[in-house]
């Protein structure tokens, strides 16, 4: 019996030595970190993938690399990187990414832009145990996918969420007497679109708020003028667009040409890229949209600088989920850096329980989601700032109502 013991101790103390020798040669023979992402380089999604996402990807790869890669133990690993053209087309993403996954073997998965293509991704990055750091997508759904897709963290909110601090700026504004009842909405029939007026219809009425204009437009809309020319003869006090980058430059134009100015004109994604300033100059002042950031804070600060030294033609970042969409990849870094191994499954758990460093502050996720947001900005002296929630640290006031257009 005593012989028989001493030969299983031995047998089980060569297996665990074995396994843990096993380990050691897993970890050194991780020579990098491949990364993989499909992201819109053509379709109409492109303008939003090339501002928001693209530059930061790369810049984030660069940074790293050029700091010796991601820590896993006592060494550092460089970053290799696989990426395709999703089309601003949800199979194709889908696919894309099956590709990265079955063929090119890839760690990690960056998420695509936009909140539709997120949604589309969303089954397979669960499915294969992949970690979905959603940057760019606003969905009243986030909660409910949070739970149905453990893997999945949703860092735009949700769009009921949006809805309410808007409102309750508008609320605020109409209590101060700066602006009065009626307001016309637009909206894209494209999932961010659709979820934030479906947020805001009820939101608007539960406030009193007269929606005396409501419609939908289908996505690459080419033509707006109509839609304004309607919106102008209402004469309404706020302006709201759910609306997609292309369509953001277009109604702000048709406005301008029109002369649709009401006290508030709130447009969506796209009104917080450095293209909207550069196309409309001085008429940027006191436009409101989606998102916006603590301008004054040296973290954002030194982003900004180091994100214009890194892009194309010194490019700036959009003042929304730009840096959201880098701080979620010092997010992916860190988990990664603390485990110290390729473990998605522990990166996992680590994103949902740890506390991240990062440009937009500390972040800490509850429910695989932040909780603090900025939902409203305004272009101000050059800048976009964030408004609401007034809470948040660094807020401005709104400057209400917004300067008449200039001639360009």
């Amino acid at each position: 019996m005593t012989t028989f013991l001493t030969r299983r101790a031995a047998l089980l103390a060569a297996a665990t030595c074995a396994a843990t020798i096993g380990l050691a040669a897993i970890a050194e023979a991780q020579t990098s970190i491949k990364i993989g992402y499909a992201i819109s380089r053509t379709g109409p999604n492109t303008g939003g993938a090339a501002v928001t996402t693209i530059p930061n990807y790369e810049l984030w790869v660069k940074e790293v690399n050029a700091a010796g890669g991601i820590k896993l133990g006592d060494k550092r690993v460089p970053i290799e990187v696989v990426h395709y053209d999703d089309r601003s087309n949800a199979e194709e993403a889908v696919r894309a990414l099956e590709r990265l996954i079955n063929q090119d073997k890839v760690d990690f998965i960056l998420p695509p832009w936009g909140t539709g293509l997120n949604l589309a991704v969303g089954p397979t990055l669960n499915r294969e145990g992949y970690p979905h750091l959603a940057a760019t997508a606003v969905t009243d759904r986030a909660p409910e996918l949070a739970k149905r897709w453990p893997n999945s963290f949703w860092l735009l909110g949700t769009s009921a969420d949006a809805a309410k601090s808007l409102v309750e700026l508008l609320n605020k504004l109409r209590d101060e007497k700066k602006i009065g009842d009626t307001v016309a909405m637009v909206s894209i029939a494209d999932g961010f679109g659709i979820d934030l007026s479906g947020a805001a219809r009820p939101a608007l009425t539960n406030a009193k708020f007269k929606l005396a204009y409501d419609k939908t437009y289908p996505i690459g809309t080419q033509d707006l003028a109509p839609i304004i020319n309607e919106i102008k003869a209402l004469n309404p006090d706020v302006f709201i667009a759910f609306s997609y980058p292309p369509d953001t430059l277009a109604l702000t134009e048709q406005s301008r040409i029109a002369g649709l100015n009401p006290k508030v004109f709130y447009t969506g994604v796209g009104t917080a890229f450095p293209l909207y300033k550069q196309k409309f100059g001085k008429n940027t002042e006191g436009v409101m949209g989606i998102g916006g950031w603590s301008g004054d804070s040296p973290a954002i600060k030194d982003y900004l600088a180091r994100h214009k030294a890194s892009a194309a033609n010194g490019a700036e970042p959009d003042r929304w989920a730009s840096a959201v969409t880098y701080a979620s990849l010092q997010m992916l870094q860190q988990a990664i850096e603390r485990v110290g191994k390729v473990d998605r499954a522990a990166v996992i758990k680590d994103l949902q329980t740890g506390t991240f460093d990062t440009v937009i502050g500390k972040v800490q996720l509850e429910n695989n989601m932040p909780t603090r947001y900025w939902w409203v900005g305004q272009w101000q002296d050059g800048e976009f700032y964030g408004i609401a929630p007034a809470g948040n640290e660094g807020a401005r006031q709104a400057i209400v109502p917004k300067p008449a257009w200039v001639a360009p």
